[in-house]
């Protein structure tokens, strides 16, 4: 008998999302930025998600945000925005009328540490009891010692085949190694490094959970973008002569992209 097929599935699912940490609420400013950072690209963020971060502004500023007019100034440098993290609890009702979400991940995470801060002073605080003499009691056996759980090992994600245009790849925790070819309009995304042992081209955005040590590095560079933690470099003028061809690395000094030799330091 065949099976009755269900309407509907839920399943987890990871979705890559950009993160806007906003330092400005003026729409003219947003776009001025976002034409700087796209270089006139058009389709610099190809309908990506965007998450608003807004935990770097004062109450007044935050309050003050126009979001249907921020919304749609992303909308038109085609970011999705989804949304709306470290927002205070009294704008959260002007946010959701807005069809957007409220990320409460940074809160929660925030409150559980307090939680545990203000735990451990009441324990500090306190008066230790008075010891209670009591009468000897046999001797029990001792109990084994636990045993230490092994380190966690690093995740790596391997892909053998060429990444075609329009494909995304995700290596979530994890270092991404291709080696095959990496065509114009693919996208690599890693939380860790990625290795790509053949020509580099399309989009390539290691560390995406913020990890600011991770690299990029590639048999030939001739990549759309390339990103560390979110800091972004384009190359519509084109790539370093001296670097055509050669083995290369991509790392973040501060809040610059450096594109270097594999052989430096």
């Amino acid at each position: 008998m065949q099976k009755t097929r269900k309407p509907i599935e839920i399943k987890i699912s990871t979705v890559v999302a950009i993160s806007a940490i906003l330092h400005e609420t003026d729409p003219t400013s947003l776009e001025k930025a976002l034409k700087e950072m796209t270089g006139g690209v058009a389709d610099f963020f190809e309908d990506e998600f965007a998450v608003l971060d807004i935990g770097t502004l004062d109450a007044a500023a935050a309050a003050a945000i126009d979001w249907s007019a921020v919304v749609a100034l992303f909308k038109r440098f085609r970011l999705n925005t989804v949304a709306v993290r470290n927002a205070p609890e009294e704008l959260h009702s002007g946010i959701v009328a807005q069809g957007l979400a409220i990320d409460n991940s940074a809160v929660a995470g925030a409150g559980t540490a307090n939680a545990r801060a203000q735990e451990a002073a009441a324990q500090q605080a306190e008066p230790a009891p008075t010891p209670v003499a009591a009468p000897a009691a046999p001797a029990a056996p001792a109990a084994p010692a636990p045993q230490s759980a092994p380190a966690p090992v690093a995740n790596t994600v391997v892909i053998d085949t060429p990444v075609r245009a329009g494909q995304r790849i995700y290596a979530r925790g994890a270092d991404l190694v291709v080696l095959a070819v990496v065509n114009n309009g693919a996208e690599l995304i890693a939380d860790g490094c990625i290795h790509v042992y053949a020509p580099l081209r399309g989009r390539a955005l290691a560390g995406a959970s913020g990890n600011t040590t991770a690299r990029i590095f590639a048999a030939s560079l001739e990549a759309e973008l390339v990103s560390i933690a979110g800091v972004y470099r384009t190359f519509e003028n084109g790539h370093a002569p001296e670097l055509a061809g050669k083995q290369v690395q991509v790392r973040l000094q501060g809040e610059r992209i450096d594109v270097l030799p594999m052989a430096a330091s």
